[in-house]
């Protein structure tokens, strides 16, 4: 199964994104192909070095994990209007398009937005 997860918000200060990568990763361990897209503020869940404090779960080590088995995309205007650059996210993450988020929810054969 192919399964396009959307995730809007930022990396704390909700636990939406938390939950959603929670659930990617199930969705990766239960050898389904998982996508992983952020959008909005969501982007910042891919930066790099993201301190928390102990005990805390940590955005940046839950993306790497998802993006071992699958595949982690960031929408590139997104990216922009926020100052976030290539160099400052993970390097499993790509920066991505509005032209490719459509092809992979045509392609999914689920889509979840958080």
């Amino acid at each position: 199964m192919n399964t396009l997860i959307l995730l809007n918000d930022p990396p704390y200060g909700t636990e939406r994104s938390f939950n959603g990568l929670r659930l990617a990763k199930a969705l990766s361990s239960a050898e389904s192909k998982v996508t992983v897209f952020l959008m909005a503020d969501a982007v910042v869940c891919a930066k790099l070095g993201q301190k928390v404090p102990q005990g805390f779960y940590n955005l940046e080590l839950m993306l790497k994990s998802v993006a071992r088995k699958g595949e982690v995309l960031l929408c590139g205007t997104c990216m922009d209007a926020r100052g976030l650059t290539d160099d400052e996210i993970i390097e499993e993450g790509k920066r991505s398009t509005m032209p490719e988020l459509a092809e992979r929810t045509l392609a999914a054969d689920k889509v979840l937005v958080f």
